[in-house]
């Protein structure tokens, strides 16, 4: 009986594209497996009665592309022991198809033959959409590997991979290492695929708000010293969605207004109409969170999506005051704009200042003004909201008390304050009293923020850097369990601290 593998390629995704040879080989009989069955030539091989397997299952269960790859290995190693089994991978087998240089490894290590049947690449398809010339200089990196392989400004460079916005955001960054951040690039999806081909130029720092990029993306990016070649009789595009520079930067919010206002109405949708301002108070608070999320990872597109989210629940709740005739969008607008102007005499006015402190001191006063004679029963303190996360609020406290001359000279009081209270702490300890333990843990935590206030230092996000910085170094703990095939339970203190000793050197 044959053993064997023959590895073949399906071409870019135009099924008119396929090999003879290789269509010759699909309908053999022998089994066939796909790499992966997102591809465009998948649903014309059913129509044409190909059966196969794919392996898409593994891209859920494995934790990287290497571990799926030498799964995919093993598995069609294993097939083609009981006779000869046929691999089809998308475009050409020996282009960027790490998965068949593993095959092809493992099978000769087994003693299998093997075949490669070659088909049209992603590469021909677009050096042709683009009238490249590759003999002209063309330089070919994967964007997952930017990190190890850097392009070459001084030739043209082709950008596989960048099959999502997180991964065009990511080599967005790694690019702006090497090319200015207006270079214009060209992104190429579904290059030779009719009815699927888009092309676009954009300026790199643009790359990741392309909201049509897919696993079928590339990157096209000029020389430095070269403007894109592609002009405006170069750039047809199949699809019909024609090639548009031109991005729409700013939108007025009545569009939005009147979808909350068809949404909320009598035909609109049933969860909409049913909520109220309290019960829509979690969204408001889940959805300010994501932003900060999204400013802790720096991804510009991400930080757009999630302030849209925000300024929804914004409207949301103007939608409900205005069904009940308080106010609307227009006056929340109105009410922030004028204040906004009131409360910076220093820009608007006359006044001056000499410093960012003066100006909160002065928005102080303005804010105490506005509020008139109820304002002065209050305390200096009352505004500062007691829902704010705790050590936001400790902050805020102390921030507010230093305007009026309540602070230590410089950060070195409140460090002795801090050593202070954590003697307070131990001592409270010592004579086993747990209402004063739990006290004196609370005025040192009081103690740390006003340290971090002094020293500039926001405690809210380096507590979470630190929180992040800990799960990392556990989840490399975990890790090495796996890979030593032990349960978290039955490992001792010593080796999870050897191993996280580990970590913290890597």
């Amino acid at each position: 009986m044959d053993k064997s593998i023959i590895i073949a390629g399906l071409g870019p995704g135009d099924p008119g594209m396929i090999p003879l040879k290789v269509w010759e080989v699909l309908s053999s009989g022998s089994p066939v497996y796909l790499r992966t069955a997102v591809h465009p030539t998948v649903d014309w091989l059913r129509e044409k009665g190909i059966t196969f397997s794919s392996f898409d299952q593994h891209y859920q269960n494995a934790e990287t592309f290497e571990e799926v790859y030498r799964t995919i290995a093993n598995d069609l190693v294993a097939a083609a022991g009981r006779g000869t089994v046929i691999y089809a991978v998308p475009g050409h087998p020996m282009v960027a198809e790490d998965s068949v240089r593993l095959v092809l490894d493992l099978a000769e290590q087994a003693g299998l033959t093997t075949k490669v049947l070659p088909a049209m690449s992603f590469l021909d398809a677009l050096t042709a959409s683009l009238r490249l010339d590759p003999c002209k200089g063309l330089h070919i990196v994967d964007a997952l590997r930017l990190d190890e392989y850097r392009p070459y400004p001084e030739v043209g460079t082709v950008v596989t991979q960048v099959y999502d916005r997180i991964t065009a955001g990511e080599t967005k960054l790694n690019l702006m290492e090497y090319y200015p951040d207006e270079h214009r690039v060209t992104v190429v999806r579904g290059a030779g695929i009719p009815g699927q081909e888009r092309i676009e130029q954009v300026p790199l720092f643009e790359l990741d708000r392309l909201t049509w990029i897919d696993h079928l993306t590339s990157l096209y990016i000029p020389p430095l010293a070269e403007e894109p070649l592609l002009g405006e009789e170069a750039v047809a595009d199949p699809a019909g969605a024609g090639v548009d520079t031109t991005y729409q930067s700013s939108y007025p919010l009545d569009s939005l207004v009147e979808v909350m206002d068809t949404l909320r109405g009598e035909k609109g949708c049933p969860w909409d109409r049913e909520q109220s301002h309290e019960s829509l108070k979690p969204y408001l608070i889940e959805e300010t969170y994501e932003v900060i999320d999204a400013l802790d990872q720096g991804e510009m597109y991400k930080i757009c999506e999630e302030l849209g989210d925000l300024l929804l629940q914004i409207v949301f709740h103007a939608q409900i005051a205005n069904e009940n005739g308080h106010f609307d969008m227009n006056d929340v607008v109105d009410s922030i704009t004028e204040k906004m102007v009131r409360r910076h005499p220093h820009v608007f006015g006359t006044t001056q200042v000499e410093s960012s402190q003066e100006v909160l001191i002065n928005w102080d006063k303005i804010k105490s003004q506005e509020q008139g004679e109820e304002n002065k029963s209050k305390s200096y303190l009352a505004n500062i909201p007691r829902a704010l996360p705790a050590l936001l609020r400790a902050e805020k406290v102390q921030a507010k008390v230093a305007r009026v001359g309540f602070d230590w000279p410089d950060y070195t009081g409140a460090l002795e304050k801090v050593q202070e209270e954590l003697k307070e702490v131990l001592e409270a300890l010592q004579m086993g009293k747990a209402a004063a333990v739990k006290e004196e843990v609370g005025d040192l935590l009081f103690a740390v923020v006003n340290l971090a206030r002094l020293l500039k230092i926001q405690p809210e996000d380096v507590l979470t850097k630190t929180i992040d910085k800990f799960i990392h170094r556990f989840q490399y703990i975990e890790g090495q369990a796996r890979q030593n095939g032990r349960q978290l339970s039955e490992l001792t203190l010593e080796q999870m601290d050897h191993w996280w000793e580990e970590a913290k050197r890597l």
